[in-house]
Formats: C-alpha cells, structure tokens, sequence
C-alpha cells in the first residue's frame, strides 16, 4: 500500500495488551542465513496459555529467493512441499481453499504469473433472493526491487492480470485529491485501481495493518461473519516493516499449551514486530511454518499437517 497523496478517514479499532517478550531461537533451525531469525514466545497475551513464532527475512539479501507454490487439483502438507522444493529454507501455508476441488480461493503469483484467482463476489441474501456482493481481499506481494507491498485485489482471469488498490473499500470510498501546494484537499473522481506489478504473491485476509495501525478490514473483505475476528484460533499472518524486513508469524492454538488468537490480537502482535502493512492468511488447522523442515507451532489438525494447494517459500540459494 503506497502511501499516495490520496487519503480517506479511517476509523481504527484496537486490542491492547502488553508487547510479548520474544527469544531468538536460531540454534533451534540452523543453520540459517545472517538476514534470517527466528523468534518465540510463551508469554500470555490474555488469560489463556499461548505459543507463537515469527520469521524474520531480510528482503533485500539477494542471496534469498521469496517464492510461491501450488499444486493443480490436489494438496499436499507443508512437509510434501519442503521435499518437492528441494528442501526450502521456509515453508508456510498461505491461501485459504475447497476442499471439495482442492483449489486456492485467493491471488497465487509465482515468478510473474498468476496461478490462481481471487474469489470475485460472496453471496448474501436479501428479502427471499440471493444477491453477489463483490469482493476484493487483500494479499501481500513483493516486486522484482524485492519491496513488499500489501494491497486489495481483483483478479482477470480471461486477460489473466491482477489490479491493486491501496485503499480498503476501493468500490464504496470517498477519495480527496490533496494540493501539493496549499495542502488543501477536494474531493476527485479517482480510479484506485492499477496493474499490479509483482513477482510473487500470496493471499488471503482481511488485511490487519494499514498504514502504520491496526485496521481489520474484514468489513470489506467479508471473511469472517458476524463476531468471529474476535474467535481465537491458531493464526498464519504475513507482513513487513518499514526497512523492508518480512514476518511471517504462527500462533499455535485448540490445544491445552495454547489458546490461538483473535484476529485483533494477531494485528497488534504485527504491529509491534514493526509492520507497516500486514494480513491473516488460512489459520486453524491449516497453520503450519516449516524452517529447514522442522516445525514451529504444533499443527492443530489430529493428523498433523494439513495438505493446503499453495503456500509461500523463502530459498536460499546455493553458492
């Protein structure tokens, strides 16, 4: 998200806490490059148990390939892709998906080229009809100058391109255009969408950093019904820092060791690691980051593992 000089009101709902303390935990997934670390904590977030890790890459270190994968009508677990990968220094799981035809619902790009699409609209009912609500969900992407971006997007499939926008309600917003020589803004008829120009993506949502702050945007993204953002579960979020360090964070959750987190709780443990921009990516059971092949949070799936259709990687490439 582009800080232009457009800008709109934002209403910004928090969930505070104290910030957790985080160890470095490298000596536990060595060996790893010096622009890669890994940190846990076991501090409570409220009154329940809690477990968390993050990944810290740093993205300009051109010795790291940020990458993406999928699978074409099955799945396979984390695990399946570290081998099919040729044992990549990270694995996370990323799109949410049907499991009736194992195919992603969110963006996957993967050098350049979009492997899946966006789920366009939701349904919703109004009086005794069905009504299609678009929909636009967030996902977060890294150019071939290796900066990260998170943004709202809507997919083409029969001209297969990907549009940005870098507001939260592109469809229903009200823009003003902001003179650069008195400071005063006027409203304009804006288009807020632009092709968007990344190497790899991957997504998901809602968003949960916009700007600096804590914004879920599940409103718009319509991922969640109801009270939900506020359900704990175990989490998968990415985001990245104003020095253009990417985080990848798992919060471990659904057993006695570990309670999950809320959606707003996941958002202000991002925004204390730093992150400019952030979003949920698939939690519960599809929760799982793999470095150097060993698990982080335990998997909350009985079976362990579970197979997911896309996923993000982090390769270091071989001298």
């Amino acid at each position: 998200m582009k800080i232009p000089f457009l800008a709109f009101l934002l209403f910004v709902a928090t969930s505070s806490f104290s910030q957790l303390q985080w160890q470095n935990v490298d000596s536990a997934f060595a060996p790893l490059p010096k622009s890669v670390h890994v940190f846990f904590s076991d501090q409570r977030i409220d009154t329940a148990p809690f477990r968390a890790f993050y990944l810290v890459a740093d993205l300009k270190d051109k010795g790291l390939e940020f990458t993406t994968d999928s699978t074409l009508g099955r799945r396979l677990t984390p695990s399946g892709f570290y081998q099919k990968n040729d044992n990549a220094l990270a694995v996370v799981n990323g799109t949410f998906f049907s499991f009736e035809t194992n195919r992603n619902l969110n963006v996957l790009i993967k050098n350049g080229e979009l492997l899946s699409y966006n789920t366009p609209f939701v349904q919703q009912k109004k009086g005794d009809s069905l009504v299609q609500i678009p929909i636009y969900r967030s996902a977060i992407g890294i150019n071939k100058k290796r900066k990260a971006d998170v943004a709202w997007i809507k997919t083409d499939s029969a001209q297969n391109k990907v549009w940005a926008s870098q507001y939260p309600n592109p469809e229903g917003g009200t823009f003003f255009l902001k003179n650069r020589t008195t400071g005063e803004t006027s409203p304009a008829e804006v288009d807020p969408w632009e092709k968007w120009k990344v190497q790899t993506a991957i997504g998901g949502g809602p968003a949960l950093i916009y700007r600096g702050e804590v914004y879920v945007t599940n409103d718009y993204e319509r991922m969640f019904a109801g009270k939900a953002i506020n359900d704990k579960h175990p989490r998968t979020a990415m985001g990245y820092t104003a020095d253009q360090k990417l985080i990848i964070l798992v919060v471990e959750g659904r057993n006695k060791n570990a309670g999950g987190a809320t959606l707003p709780q996941e958002a202000q443990i991002l925004k204390d690691l730093g992150c400019v921009e952030a979003l949920n990516l698939d939690g519960g059971g599809s929760s799982c980051l793999l470095i150097n092949g060993k698990e982080t949070i335990k998997p909350s799936d009985e079976k362990g593992q579970r197979a997911v259709p896309g996923v993000f990687l982090i390769k270091a490439k071989r001298k």
